[in-house]
């Protein structure tokens, strides 16, 4: 499963392709593990921050949120991510998710 929901918060993991010659969601990565991702490219490269920066805005935007309502728990130097996500409205915000695990070429 891409996210959790865990103390009124949820999680997204996150497979981010930095320096990318395009912004888009581009479905669903599984790894060795087993452990599922939501792959994301991005233009930015990763130096001081500039990539995470443009997956929050990018992740704020497709889900309608304030770019406030995210936080990188972990992965914040790894292209694997774990995103904090908090929103007011918990039910609208679930939908949405459960909506990623079937996006691909978003933009």
């Amino acid at each position: 499963m891409l996210w959790e929901e865990k103390d009124d918060c949820f999680f997204l993991k996150v497979k981010l392709t930095p320096n990318a010659s395009s912004v888009g969601c581009h479905g669903v990565w599984v790894d060795a593990k087993g452990e599922a991702y939501l792959k994301i490219s991005i233009i930015s490269v990763p130096e001081k921050g500039k990539a995470n920066k443009e997956l929050i805005a990018f992740l704020a935007k497709m889900l309608h949120l304030p770019k406030s309502a995210f936080e990188i728990v972990s992965g914040l130097t790894d292209r694997c991510k774990k995103i904090k996500i908090e929103a007011a409205d918990k039910v609208g915000l679930r939908l949405m998710l459960e909506s990623l695990e079937n996006k691909t070429d978003e933009k």
